[in-house]
């Protein structure tokens, strides 16, 4: 028997040989399953930029469709007397971006905020100081994504109950992107769209550290990133900004 295999609990090993008998031709190797959630030892070794190849090689994993295989029933009972995420990411409530799936992470490896355009707000703010602040999280990532269905609105200027404020978080991306671009500004123009989203995004990230002297200290002082990236519905990639 392979030495490594012999640390394996036998609960893992029958979740192995679950999927094994479920999909016989699956060539998931039997060393990504995963069991232990972060530890704080763990977290607290981890540097910003660690963080952020971590997410890279999880997303190149997501696009190549190789994602971990995870005993979550056994991570979620571990999980359970205290966390140690390595990041906090905001991203849009958009269906189609799946967070933890997009950067392969499992129970307890990130927070994640969510509010269509992935904008900031005060109780975003202060999630975000808790995560760092108080459970120790190395990154704060914005993410937007392609085809965002709330820039798409604000482009179009749409006024429907409360989404009529919610929207006006995210005009001044639009008057930027519209005062630098030649060409059609409609919401019918998807690179002008992709224009809007990452303008949004490097406007959120301002956002976050002028509202938070928490974050803006913690990252001075080289202990955490703030940085902010773009997902691509097309293709699964997740694109960082200015790294």
């Amino acid at each position: 028997m392979n030495h490594r295999l012999t640390y394996l609990s036998l609960s893992s090993l029958l979740v192995l040989a679950a999927s094994c008998a479920s999909s016989p031709d699956s060539s998931i190797p039997a060393d990504a399953l995963r069991e232990d959630v972060l530890t704080a030892e763990q977290q607290d070794a981890l540097t910003p930029y660690e963080v952020v190849e971590l997410l890279r090689e999880g997303n190149q994993r997501f696009v190549r469709n190789e994602l971990t295989l995870r005993d979550h029933s056994e991570m979620v009972r571990k999980s359970t007397g205290a966390q140690y995420p390595k990041a906090i990411v905001l991203s849009c409530v958009d269906s189609r971006v799946p967070v933890e799936d997009v950067f392969d992470r499992g129970i307890g490896d990130v927070f994640v905020a969510r509010v269509a355009g992935n904008f900031i707000n005060e109780d975003i703010l202060g999630s975000m100081e808790f995560a760092c602040a108080v459970a120790g999280s190395k990154l704060v990532l914005v993410m937007g994504h392609e085809h965002c269905g709330a820039v798409k609105a604000a482009i179009d200027g749409v006024e429907v109950g409360n989404i009529t404020a919610m929207l006006t978080r995210i005009q001044p991306a639009v008057d930027k992107a519209r005062a630098s671009y030649d060409g059609d500004t409609s919401s019918k123009n998807d690179e002008f769209v992709h224009e809007v989203c990452e303008q949004n995004v490097l406007d959120t990230i301002a956002a976050v550290r002028a509202g938070s002297p928490i974050l803006t200290d913690l990252e001075q002082r080289g202990e955490i990133r703030i940085v902010g990236a773009i997902y691509d519905m097309d293709t699964g990639v997740v694109s960082f900004l200015d790294l």
